[in-house]
Formats: structure tokens, C-alpha cells, sequence
């Protein structure tokens, strides 16, 4: 006997995808080398550069199309695919948070130490800021944790009004990302 839920199954996870795509689009877009060279090892760049990685990852890891027979009938075979899909496109969209808040935190990064060089080079007079922007970014990055971003993504999208009844559990995330490291 069905549910009468598949729509709305349908409906989020077409949402969801549709987040992950804008998501990939920003991950992309990134810049990943720096206008000198000197600064390629640099952490801002190294991270920027491990993001890039990580986006292309998450982009060409192959779904779980394992979806048990369910002997409800097809309502209820709809059912347990989708609930598969929705947890591969909502992880996929989770890690894609990740990396993006990453970028924007190494992006930060740069832009605090163009100010600092304003043009130059490091040197004896800059190095204590130097260190301090590598610190703050050092920082930021630990700020960001699946639990923080499972958290961001859900209240976001209760604020936008959508069907969030089903959505995977932060540990069911984590399981499906842990299933798709190399």
C-alpha cells in the first residue's frame, strides 16, 4: 500500500539536485593557482587546491543504485528508490557545502593577505600578520564540521519551505561519504 509521498520524495530530491549543481558550478569556478607562484604552497592555496580535488571527487563518485526489492508493489518500490537517491544527492549536496564554505573561507584567506602584501613580498615586517591570517584560516576551517553544516542545510531548508520529513540523518551521511573515499 503506498503512502502517497513519491511526489513529494520526487519534488526533494529535485531540489537537492538542484542545490548540488549550483553548488558544483561555485566549487568550479574557484580559483585553484596563484598569480605568483611563490605563494603555491602557501595554506590558503594548498586548500583552495585540496577543494578543487574534493569537488571533482564528489562530482564523479558513482551513486548506489543498490536499492532493495520492496514487495509492496511498485508505489512502494518508487519509494525505496528514491529514498536511495535521496540519500546519494543530499550526501553529495552536504560534502558540496563543505568544500564550497572551505573555498570561501581560503578565499577570505587571500584577500587578507593581499592586504597585508599590498603588492609585495613577505618579509621580516610582515610575517607576524602573515601568521595571523594562516592562523584565522586555520580556524576557520575547524569551524567547519558536518554537524554545522547538517544543521545549516536543514534549518534552510525548513526556511524555504521545503519537505524535509525524510531527509537522511547526519550519520547516514557520513556512512555514504565514508563508503566514497578512495
Amino acid at each position: 500500500m503506498s503512502d502517497g509521498l513519491n511526489e513529494y520524495r520526487t519534488a526533494r530530491v529535485a531540489e537537492i539536485l538542484s542545490d548540488f549543481r549550483t553548488l558544483q558550478y561555485y566549487i568550479a569556478a574557484a580559483p585553484v593557482n596563484p598569480d605568483d607562484m611563490d605563494d603555491y604552497y602557501t595554506e590558503g592555496w594548498a586548500a583552495l587546491r585540496q577543494c578543487a580535488l574534493d569537488g571533482q571527487h564528489i562530482l564523479n563518485c558513482a551513486a548506489d543504485i543498490t536499492v532493495p526489492r520492496s514487495s509492496g508493489g511498485p508505489d512502494e518500490q518508487a519509494k525505496a528508490e528514491l529514498k536511495q537517491v535521496l540519500l546519494d544527492a543530499y550526501a553529495r549536496r552536504h560534502e558540496g557545502q563543505k568544500i564550497y564554505l572551505r573555498q570561501a573561507a581560503a578565499q577570505r584567506w587571500i584577500e587578507w593577505r593581499q592586504q597585508i602584501l599590498m603588492g609585495g613580498r613577505p618579509h621580516s615586517g610582515n610575517q607576524a600578520q602573515l601568521r595571523a591570517v594562516d592562523q584565522q584560516l586555520r580556524a576557520e576551517l575547524a569551524t567547519i564540521t558536518d554537524e554545522a553544516i547538517h544543521a545549516e542545510l536543514l534549518s534552510s531548508d525548513i526556511s524555504m519551505g521545503r519537505w524535509t520529513s525524510e531527509d537522511p540523518s547526519l550519520r547516514a551521511v557520513q556512512r555514504w561519504v565514508r563508503s566514497r573515499r578512495h
